[in-house]
């Protein structure tokens, strides 16, 4: 894994809705350390593996579980330890997350347009699936979305 950046370029880096298509977790956060600066921050908004229920596929990030590289929330604050960051915070966002598929259903069956309508584009006719799987893993406890804080430690 290699970016197209020279060492200690950024002063921070953000991934959202990333990681769990990246089988090389060690490598991208190695990576990542590598083109900030030391001290540098770590913005991550992700999609874990939680610790009820059962993931369904298709997903908005995986047609099968052969292409989900979802990782535990501790799995995640140990590889961004052992990349040589601080996890600073970790904290879930499964209620806002509920929250906003519920204002996002509720767009729908009135006629309006969803807000994340790149599924669509991406997924086409699997979309409806994919995002239903998702909605029901997080409201399942199989999905846990959460925000993170690392710093780069020096």
């Amino acid at each position: 894994m290699s970016m197209p950046f020279s060492g200690g370029t950024f002063d921070v880096a953000y991934s959202m809705n990333v990681s769990m298509n990246i089988e090389d977790k060690p490598g991208l956060y190695a990576e990542i350390r590598r083109v900030l600066k030391p001290g540098g921050w770590l913005i991550l908004s992700e999609l874990a593996r939680g610790t009820g229920g059962m993931l369904q596929y298709p997903t908005p990030w995986a047609a099968s579980e052969a292409t989900s590289f979802l990782a535990t929330p501790d799995e995640t604050r140990e590889g961004l330890t052992a990349a040589g960051f601080d996890v600073v915070l970790m904290r879930s966002t499964r209620d806002a997350t509920l929250e906003f598929g519920a204002r996002s259903r509720a767009m729908v069956e009135r006629g309006e347009k969803a807000p994340h309508r790149s599924v669509m584009l991406i997924h086409e006719d699997l979309a409806k699936t994919a995002m239903a799987n998702t909605a029901r893993g997080v409201a399942e406890g199989a999905i846990e979305p959460v925000e993170i804080l690392a710093r780069k430690r020096h």
